[in-house]
């Protein structure tokens, strides 16, 4: 574990200690760090579906592997020294035992905080049963309470992205991480102020992340932060926003032959030199 890790580390625990609600954005690959460390946010968090897309496969559905994520995370650690956390899926592991020895390998990288789901991968069952949900998370956060830093063990409820509405279950999975000692609670797909209030409520006083850049969601930092949010991350937005402009330059190109979209475009020079060590 080097020093840079190490301030790191305190830098990420610190910005979850501030009255108000800070933003960790999620860039995709090195490139996109970079550039969104130049536009001064302080923390970063992996992207799984924006590593899947930039790969030209689905998110999801085990397309990208555990080594390809710790190659991915070593890239973005490579191109800033902002603290960075990993979303590591469900640990690329059904055990506990392989989702802590997982995490293990992804600190190793210099990560100083990760996120692990509830989710299985599989399509007959998606959420894993509550008991060994919970036995998921006191595994991780054996590893993450080993470290000689603080490191902010993320764990998420993903009940909401997968169809299952049953936002009780979804405060009793969130209340029994934090019990096991997660140090963020995150249930991505939250909708409303009284569902998003209900989560701060529920963990108090453990920080709470929120999921925005979704469809239909239209809160601001300051409206977060009066709920008591603690983090907001924006998930594939990002990815997908980038991915959009190009889709929308490839259709006027192609279906009307003209290149009008290059003036919308980030100028090169700027571009560049955002890239310049």
């Amino acid at each position: 574990m080097d020093s840079l890790q190490r301030l790191r580390a305190h830098t990420f625990k610190a910005l979850h200690e501030r009255k108000s609600a800070f933003i960790v954005a999620n860039p995709w690959d090195a490139g996109s760090a970079k550039l969104l460390a130049a536009m001064g946010f302080e923390a970063l968090a992996t992207s799984s579906a924006g590593l899947a897309f930039s790969l030209g496969r689905t998110d999801g559905d085990g397309g990208i592997s555990r080594d390809e994520t710790l190659e991915n995370i070593r890239q973005i650690i490579a191109a800033t020294a902002l603290p960075i956390t990993a979303d590591l899926e469900n640990g690329f592991a059904h055990s506990p035992e392989g989702c802590a020895e997982n995490l293990r390998q992804a600190i190793a990288c210099g990560i100083v905080g990760a996120s692990i789901e509830d989710a299985s991968g599989k399509a007959e069952a998606p959420i894993y049963e509550f008991e060994h949900a919970v036995e998921r998370v006191k595994a991780a956060v054996a590893v993450a309470r080993s470290l000689p830093f603080p490191f902010m063990l993320t764990a998420r409820a993903e009940n909401l992205l997968h169809g299952r509405t049953d936002f009780a279950d979804t405060l009793r999975r969130l209340e029994a991480y934090a019990e096991a000692g997660a140090d963020v609670l995150y249930a991505p797909g939250l909708q409303t102020r009284d569902q998003i209030a209900a989560v701060v409520k529920a963990v108090s006083p453990k920080p709470v992340n929120v999921l925005m850049g979704l469809d239909g969601v239209a809160l601001s930092v300051r409206d977060l932060s009066e709920l008591g949010v603690k983090r907001i991350s924006v998930g594939s937005s990002l990815a997908r926003a980038a991915f959009g402009g190009l889709l929308r330059a490839a259709e006027e190109m192609r279906d009307h032959g003209t290149f009008t979209y290059a003036e919308q475009a980030m100028p090169f020079a700027r571009l560049n030199g955002l890239f310049k060590d």
